[in-house]
């Protein structure tokens, strides 16, 4: 598993913490990591978007709510509900990242930590997401095209 990946399972597991027990997030953070070891470069990561997604969280539910057509936002499961958060935050917070790595990687959680409908439901939801917040990204061009790597596979560098 490359190190950009687990940077993101780590911050969906404390989101998803953060989401079931409503303690403060930095508290959420020091416990995550006192029985969790990576290196300081996963981490830096991981923290950066586990607080950023809930720092920015009222803002970035709004988005998902708004691409949740026929889904009230409450009625999400916490997995999914976090899983958007992550990469929502992501999509509209670091434009280095190119949104096909993003959506990619966020349905490759739903699948690893979701239901059976995870993946398609994230799927369908971020891809909204993407066309209202990255309308420069969908058309090819903006930051994030730039990069070489826009259209990701396994074990290339944006996926690592």
């Amino acid at each position: 598993m490359g190190r950009r990946t687990k940077a993101r399972e780590c911050a969906l597991q404390m989101l998803y913490q953060w989401d079931m027990t409503q303690d403060p997030i930095a508290r959420v953070v020091d416990a995550f990591w006192k029985v969790r070891s990576t290196t300081e470069a996963t981490r830096e990561m991981a923290d950066r978007l586990a607080v950023g997604a809930f720092r920015d969280r009222k803002e970035v539910d709004e988005a998902i709510t708004a691409a949740s057509k026929n889904w009230r936002f409450e009625r999400i499961a916490a997995v999914d509900k976090n899983i958007l958060r992550l990469a929502v935050y992501e999509l509209m917070r670091e434009l280095q990242t190119p949104s096909s790595v993003i959506l990619d990687e966020a349905i490759e959680l739903a699948k690893r930590f979701g239901e059976k409908d995870s993946a398609p439901f994230v799927n369908g939801v971020l891809d909204a997401v993407n066309r209202a917040v990255r309308p420069f990204d969908v058309k090819g061009q903006g930051p994030a095209a730039k990069n070489k790597g826009t259209k990701s596979t396994k074990g290339t560098k944006d996926r690592e």
